[in-house]
């Protein structure tokens, strides 16, 4: 009976997190996305309004869209996945003459019966209303002409425009929905001054007062930075999970491993993995350099044929649900470190190690990078690799931590350490081919990153599944993949 429950409760836990249509249940809450919004109003400044745009559609080639991505922030506060849309909060309840007061504003995507034929369903206001949560929804074609009076808030805060977006000649585009915008808080007209502190300007030629809209394009960013770089327990369980797919992707590519593999075959191993956790994405461009290639510190190519037997540096972060892993690992593609691998290896795991030991409540964004430096300096040095600490800079030249979540590197103020916060601390090693050193160190890349949570109660290394070691690395390697026995049809 015992072993029964045992297993009833596994297949529970396992399966509760998917609907009865098949979906997803365990995405963030329209409450979680409520209070984030509360919090933000929380910290805006008075009589002020900020208004978002959710990100463009970018063309991939001709008539093909990349799988569109929403922006951060935009989905931080609302949860709504579609573009062509606009968030408006204001600081204080806007009390109008008709009684219904207001504090923040959505305009969505109309739904159109054909055009979801093709793309999807969308929300719809109704959709906004019921799943999202918001009162006061509407139409994108209706902020055209808001109404809002922006001349009458001491700030209007926005992020500032790229103007990376197409007219899709849809009247209610991004592009509509931005130049409106531009328009209403008065952007490109003469009586115009950006950020000014002021609210007024004298019109001579017609000797009058024009009222001016206060526009600020820099607090907003602070304000989301703020909130963004400590996590709430929701995110956390969805940052974990991300983080053990990714784990479990550096696991599985141990035991999979061998000279004769490519590097987008190795890329391709951890993405399965990542999907068959239920990760719908990567969080950013896939990193698998083998040998000098891992020199390159974003690289993307993955293009060598076979990695032989070099040292192969993979960074690679599965996306769960928005929120995305970081986790690097550089293991031998033959399976045993050379003498000259080990050695670089080590110090950067000694440096790592010392770089974790700081992640604590109190300590800045810069200690576990002077802590990991220290080591892999002195550790250049001590193999005549450098002559000194200025000499050992080319070859770590990057910094060691950044905050994780809704994008790989997560906005954040970047100041002290606080409880709840996740970042990264990757400190690495790369001598490029040529490099003034003895030539038996040239081509050796070695990065070892891991996702830390910070608490109260000292640094949990979240990604610990995956095995940091140089002799534990060595020894999953020798364990057999489920992934050996595949085998496909010589197209050649």
């Amino acid at each position: 009976m015992r072993l029964l429950l045992t297993l009833f409760f596994v297949f529970i836990f396992s399966f509760g997190s998917i609907a009865q249509n098949g979906t997803p249940e365990d995405y963030l809450s329209a409450a979680f996305h409520k209070e984030r919004r509360e919090a933000l109003r929380a910290s805006m400044p008075a009589n002020s309004v900020a208004v978002f745009f959710a990100n463009p559609v970018r063309n991939r080639a001709n008539d093909v869209d990349y799988v569109y991505h929403q922006d951060p922030n935009f989905y931080y506060l609302t949860g709504y996945k579609e573009p062509h849309a606009v968030l408006v909060i204001f600081s204080e309840t806007q009390n109008v003459s008709e009684g219904n007061n207001y504090n923040e504003k959505l305009y969505v995507q109309q739904r159109n019966a054909q055009a979801e034929q093709w793309t999807g369903r969308r929300l719809g206001i109704e959709g906004a209303k019921t799943e999202l949560g918001f009162d006061n929804a509407y139409n994108g074609i209706n902020f055209l002409n808001s109404g809002i009076d922006f001349t009458s808030f001491d700030k209007v805060m926005y992020e500032d425009f790229r103007d990376d977006y197409r007219d899709t000649r849809n009247g209610a585009d991004l592009y509509n929905l931005v130049q409106s915008f531009k328009s209403q808080i008065q952007l490109n007209t003469s009586f115009t001054i950006e950020n000014t502190t002021g609210d007024v300007e004298i019109d001579s030629d017609a000797n009058m007062v024009v009222k001016t809209v206060k526009k600020d394009t820099r607090t907003l960013s602070r304000l989301m930075a703020g909130l963004r770089e400590v996590k709430t327990a929701d995110e956390l369980v969805l940052l974990k999970k991300a983080v053990r797919i990714s784990a479990m992707g550096q696991r599985e590519i141990m035991k999979a491993m061998h000279p004769g593999m490519s590097e987008t075959e190795v890329q391709g191993v951890h993405e399965y993995i990542y999907k068959k956790y239920g990760s719908e994405y990567e969080g950013y461009p896939s990193i698998v350099g083998a040998g000098n290639n891992g020199c390159v510190l974003h690289y993307i190519e993955n293009s060598k044929m076979k990695v032989e037997n070099d040292l192969v540096l993979m960074d690679l972060g599965a996306e769960y649900h928005g929120y995305t892993a970081d986790v690097t690992r550089t293991i031998p593609a033959n399976g045993k470190f050379s003498d000259e691998q080990k050695a670089i290896y080590d110090i950067v795991y000694d440096a790592q190690e010392a770089g974790i030991a700081v992640t604590v409540i109190g300590n800045t964004m810069q200690s576990p990078d002077a802590a990991a430096r220290q080591v892999v300096y002195q550790g250049l040095i001590d193999l005549g690799i450098a002559k000194n600490a200025s000499d050992a800079r080319q070859y770590f030249p990057h910094g060691t931590s950044h905050h994780i979540g809704l994008d790989v590197h997560d906005p954040g103020t970047y100041g002290q350490l606080q409880a709840n916060m996740v970042i990264t601390v990757e400190p690495g090693i790369y001598i490029p081919i040529g490099s003034d050193c003895d030539p038996k160190w040239h081509g050796i890349a070695v990065r070892i990153e891991d996702d830390i949570l910070i608490t109260e109660n000292g640094p949990i290394n979240l990604s610990a599944e995956a095995p940091r070691t140089s002799s534990e690395i060595e020894k999953l390697m020798k364990k057999k993949s489920v992934l050996n026995g595949l085998e496909l049809p010589d197209l050649d």
